[in-house]
């Protein structure tokens, strides 16, 4: 009777986490098996169509070529976007002094968008350094003057459409301020095409003496009058001289930085989890403490 009930007692009792030395063999086997099945796929002879081991050999080719293309393409890309970003350096170094510095001085002068009325009194046709101490029209802003054309106006601040709709008598006008310079634009010079010299002077010059026409005058510095200006071609050219080198250069920066710099891809890839989510809430550390209990009790019991 004693020895049924111990039967009884043991057979009732639920089975040990551990593992019996029969299921430990069994797993060794099947480790043994399947590293046996690999290599006698990659050291035995030629291996028949169809079988899984051609299929793992074409999947990791596959996967290499892959790799190549893409390690390739990470190539020629890095190769273009530090051409672009070399290219965009010079770019905004050129675009300084023939852009960007005319447009700033061009705000600064700060001209009145509406055209006023302009009398050309003076033209001056002279040759040599000596003689040209400035010209009206320049064709090339870092070009030593031999030739030049010195025009001198008289000008008013009555609106040119308003002079068109009402002319006055040029002997009675009040001028605002007489014999001063005018230039082609704030600069006084250009490049061809938008700036030809000879077609400046034949529309404004000695044929045209004691003609009206449209000015712009300066309201930081009155003395100072020009024929063209826009203010939105000004800010237009602005704007597109600084952003666009500015912009490339950052993106081509950017993603060499982040692709070749490890502290770069580290801080990229950081989380953005908040430093206090990190820790467990008080929540979770009573779920665990509760699962722990129920842990160490089973085992206890067992």
């Amino acid at each position: 009777m004693k020895k049924s009930s111990t039967l009884t007692t043991t057979t009732s009792m639920p089975t040990s986490p551990t593992l019996s030395a029969e299921t430990l063999s069994a797993s060794k086997m099947s480790l043994s098996s399947s590293r046996s099945g690999r290599s006698s796929c990659q050291s035995h002879g030629p291996v028949r169509p169809g079988s899984g081991c051609v299929d793992a050999i074409k999947a990791k080719r596959e996967e290499i070529e892959i790799d190549t293309i893409l390690e390739k393409a990470k190539f020629y890309t890095s190769v273009c976007l530090g051409t672009t970003a070399i290219l965009s350096v010079f770019t905004f170094l050129f675009l300084i002094p023939f852009v960007v510095d005319p447009a700033i001085s061009t705000i600064i002068a700060d001209y009145d968008p509406v055209p006023v009325t302009c009398v050309v009194i003076d033209h001056i046709y002279a040759e040599g350094i000596k003689n040209c101490s400035w010209s009206s029209c320049r064709e090339g802003c870092t070009s030593s003057l031999t030739k030049c054309h010195q025009l001198y106006v008289n000008y008013t601040r009555i609106p040119y459409s308003e002079w068109e709709r009402n002319p006055r008598d040029l002997e009675r006008v009040n001028w605002d301020v007489s014999y001063t310079k005018f230039l082609i634009n704030s600069e006084g010079c250009g490049y061809p095409p938008t700036t030809n010299c000879s077609i400046f002077a034949r529309q404004y010059g000695f044929s045209h003496i004691g003609e009206p026409f449209p000015c712009f005058y300066s309201r930081a510095y009155p003395e100072v009058v020009i024929g063209r200006y826009s203010w939105e071609n000004n800010l237009y050219h602005l704007v597109l001289s600084l952003i666009i080198p500015n912009v490339l250069f950052a993106i081509s920066i950017g993603v060499l930085s982040y692709w070749y710099c490890p502290c770069c891809e580290k801080a990229c890839n950081k989380s953005s989890r908040v430093y206090a989510e990190k820790f467990p809430t008080k929540e979770e550390i009573v779920n665990c403490m509760k699962c722990n209990t129920e842990k160490s009790i089973s085992l206890n019991v067992f």
